[in-house]
Parts: C-alpha cells; structure tokens; sequence
C-alpha cells in the first residue's frame, strides 16, 4: 500500500515540475524575443546616428559624436544578455545591419 502511496506522490510532483518548467520555457523565450528585438532596434539606431553623423552638415558636431559613444555603451550591455538569449534573434536583419553599418564606415572614410 505505502508503495502505491509513494508513486502517487512521486507522479504528481513530476507533472507539477513538468508544468513549471514549461512556463519557466515559455518567459525565457518571450525574454529572447525582446532581447533579440531590443538589440536589433539600439543597432539600427545606432547605425542611423553614425550616417547621421557622417554628414556634411554634422560632421564633427560633439553631442552627436557624444550620442554615438552612448548607444555603443547601451548596445555593448544589450549585446551580453543577446548572448545569453541569442536563440530568437533575426540574422536576415542582423546581416543587413551589417551591410548598412559597413557602407556607412567606407562613406565616413571616403
């Protein structure tokens, strides 16, 4: 009998572990989501203000070079937790990013 009892016991608490994992999961995915999103949007931010910046009319104007030193700190902290959460972010949009940010450094060397 106090087998039976045992069993039971160990059966429901293996459905309640199993129930909170799941929901644990679930947070951490809608948390890699965000993250993931957050990152990209500080990124393209970030790339619009250095093309803003490499402008004739901007260049060398000290709060937008200021501006640019901010959001490279915010993205660097963005960018430790997008490791941890890395599962969720969009590469076609990262790789675009990517492009734009180099046509923007080859524009300011130029």
């Amino acid at each position: 009998m106090s087998v039976y009892v045992v069993l039971g016991i160990s059966v429901i608490l293996n459905l309640l572990l199993s129930w909170y994992v799941v929901r644990l999961l679930r947070k951490f995915f809608f948390i890699s989501q965000n993250i993931g999103d957050l990152y990209l949007t500080a990124r393209a931010f970030r790339v619009f203000v250095q093309s803003l910046y490499s402008m004739d009319t901007y260049h060398g104007e000290p709060m937008i070079q200021e501006l640019i030193h901010r959001i490279k700190e915010v993205s660097q902290e963005i960018e430790e937790f997008r490791e941890i959460f890395e599962y969720t972010l969009d590469e076609e949009l990262e790789d675009e990013l990517n492009d734009v940010e180099e046509a923007a450094r080859q524009e300011a060397r130029q």
